[in-house]
C-alpha cells in the first residue's frame, strides 16, 4: 500500500513539475497605424489602432502575464502599452529574427505567460517557431485582428489557439 501511495505521489509531482514548465505564449501583430503622408518608417498608432490597444488591454487585464514584448517600432509598443501600464509591466524590446532572442525569452519565463507583439510577417515566423510547423503564413496588410495563443511543454506537440479580438 505504501507503494502505491509512494508511486502515486512521484506521478503527480511530476505532473506539477511540468506543468510548471508550461510556457504560453500571446502573439499578437500591432495594432493599425498612421498611414497618411509623413507618417515615415515608424508610424504611430491610428485612432483605430488606439481603440484596438484598449480592447487588447481589456481582453487580457486578467490574464497574469509576466513579461511584454515588443519589436523596437513605436506601433508595437503601442499596441501593448496600455497593458503593460495597467499591469505596472516594463515593456521589453526583442528582434523577431533573432532566434536566440526568442529563446531567451521563452527560458526567462518559462512556466509563466508572455505577450508578444510583431508584425505582419514576424508574427506567423514566431508561431511557426514556436510549432516546429510552416503552417502560418504572413498576415494580411489590413488584418490587425490576429490573436494567437500558444501553449509549449518541452518534449510535447504544441498547442494553438486562434482568435480574432
Amino acid at each position: 500500500m505504501k507503494t502505491i501511495g509512494l508511486c502515486l505521489l512521484m506521478l503527480l509531482s511530476s505532473f506539477a513539475f511540468s506543468q510548471s514548465r508550461l510556457t504560453t505564449f500571446i502573439l499578437v501583430r500591432h495594432a493599425e497605424k498612421e498611414t497618411s503622408a509623413g507618417s515615415g518608417q515608424d508610424p504611430v498608432l491610428s485612432d483605430e489602432g488606439r481603440r484596438r490597444a484598449t480592447r487588447l488591454m481589456d481582453l487580457l487585464l486578467l490574464t497574469p502575464i509576466a513579461a511584454v514584448y515588443a519589436t523596437p517600432f513605436q506601433r508595437t509598443h503601442q499596441t501593448v502599452f496600455p497593458l503593460a501600464q495597467a499591469k505596472s509591466i516594463t515593456i521589453k524590446e526583442y528582434h523577431p529574427d533573432k532566434m536566440d532572442e526568442i529563446n531567451r525569452m521563452w527560458v526567462e519565463n518559462e512556466g509563466q505567460t508572455i505577450l508578444v507583439c510583431g508584425h505582419s510577417n514576424t508574427i506567423p515566423r514566431l508561431a511557426n517557431y514556436l510549432t516546429g510547423t510552416k503552417n502560418y503564413k504572413d498576415f494580411d496588410d489590413l488584418d490587425y485582428s490576429n490573436l494567437i495563443v500558444i501553449t509549449v511543454l518541452p518534449g510535447k506537440p504544441a498547442s494553438v489557439t486562434w482568435l480574432k479580438y
